[in-house]
């Protein structure tokens, strides 16, 4: 269980901020963030209260800007994923909590803020700003994951369509599941199937508000980082054809752009956490005596903090890296975020593991930071894209680098 999560041994280095990836504007938000972070405190045993008062916090104090675009209430013209990587990798330091407070408030209007019509943008994006409303974003299925072509919820035209030439609402059912902010959201980005046998491109999205008719959020998920999670179960689920998101049949398009904007975020969001496990390591070691002097003094714990540094860095690397690439309008992006993802999750929870060690018994007592990061990072390195479909990624986006590269050395060769 969470409760207010321990304060830090000290806050965290902003060091990183000097490298060339960072513009003056990045320094200076996370130079303003980390005070008001470490300031916070939180009971976080009630994740659902927990989030909801995280999310109050966050509008605020004017984080949750950094969301939506200056036209509907941000702070900058449009997302930047640079101000995003900063601002979760430094939540994550503080709480995990309340890095997926901000993280699902991002993820869960960005459809809106990608394809949504200036009415939907209007009524939603503002409030999502100021922490008024909740969003959450509903993709997976029980048996539609990774494969999201396997879904299985159905949006239908309601009624016969009508003479007028206007639009039919439609019928939504189905099932959503391991959904975030699911129970406490105020309207759902839900997609589904607008032609069953289409596959992928068949689905379209719907923004539903959480008091809809027909859709019941009652039955949350309990697991082992708490985090408020649920089933959403639509039977048919009537909205208007205004809540249509984008176009009809592209929701997978729009779904795909939404996750690739949040992808290095996640990579930070590991960052964040392996810092602070790197963090508690090096004050516990340099604090703990044992046989005469201090667990830092012994060689074996210095190899280690060393390993752990160096993980920290690399990653932190490939983060910073793929979120510029993403700014500066880069041809390639997709593969640098998939490697960022990878390796930052994976390595924080190599690092957190590491840390979990050097703290003995100490480390696995409820309630230690250190036992609380274990669970947090193990969901990070499965949603938004497990490790293995990272993988998976880089290698198609390689072997069609390849497979393009051959094709131009023929096509010159033949006109020579």
């Amino acid at each position: 269980m969470h409760v207010a999560t321990p304060p830090a041994p000290r806050p965290p280095s902003t060091a990183h901020l000097a490298l060339p990836f960072f513009e003056d504007a990045h320094r200076a938000l996370a130079e303003g963030l980390v005070p008001w972070a470490a300031a916070q405190e939180v009971d976080e045993t009630d994740d659902r209260a927990a989030c909801r008062d995280w999310v109050q916090r966050l509008g605020a104090g004017g984080w949750l800007r950094y969301c939506v675009p200056a036209a509907h209430g941000g702070a900058l013209p449009a997302l930047d994923s640079r101000a995003l990587v900063l601002l979760r990798e430094t939540l994550a330091y503080h709480s995990p909590l309340a890095d997926f407070a901000f993280a699902m408030q991002g993820l869960g209007s960005g459809a809106i803020t990608l394809a949504g019509s200036p009415a939907q943008q209007a009524h939603y994006l503002q409030g999502v700003a100021r922490g008024e409303l909740i969003a959450a974003f509903a993709l997976s299925e029980p048996e539609a994951g990774s494969d999201v072509g396997a879904m299985k919820t159905i949006a239908i035209s309601a009624y016969p369509s009508s003479a007028s030439g206007q639009k039919d609402p439609y019928s939504l059912t189905g099932t959503k599941t391991w959904i975030s902010n699911g129970g406490i959201a105020d309207f759902y980005c839900v997609f589904a199937k607008t032609n069953p046998s289409g596959g992928t491109r068949g689905i379209s999205a719907f923004i539903i508000d959480a008091n809809t008719p027909g859709l019941d959020a009652s039955r949350h998920i309990h697991v082992m980082a708490p985090h408020p999670l649920a089933t959403l179960q639509f039977t048919n689920c009537n909205v208007p054809a205004t809540a249509l998101l984008g176009d009809e049949n592209g929701g997978f398009k729009l779904a795909m752009r939404t996750l690739d904007i949040f992808r290095a975020s996640v990579a930070a969001a590991a960052l964040g956490m392996a810092r602070r496990a790197l963090a508690e390591a090096v004050h516990h070691a340099r604090q703990r005596r044992m046989f005469g002097q201090t667990l830092a003094d012994f060689q074996l714990t210095q190899a280690k903090i060393g390993e752990m540094a160096a993980l920290v860095d690399s990653a932190a690397l490939l983060t910073y890296r793929a979120a510029w690439l993403r700014d500066t309008g880069q041809a390639r992006v997709t593969a640098e975020a998939a490697m960022a993802k990878m390796t930052a999750t994976e390595n924080a929870q190599r690092v957190i593991d590491m840390a979990l060690q050097l703290h003995g018994g100490r480390g696995v007592e409820v309630g230690s930071k250190v036992e609380s990061l274990y669970r947090d990072i193990r969901s990070l390195r499965i949603y938004e894209g497990a490790t293995e479909v990272q993988q998976l990624i880089i290698a198609r986006e390689l072997l069609n680098e390849a497979r393009t590269v051959a094709t131009n050395a023929v096509v010159t060769a033949a006109k020579d």
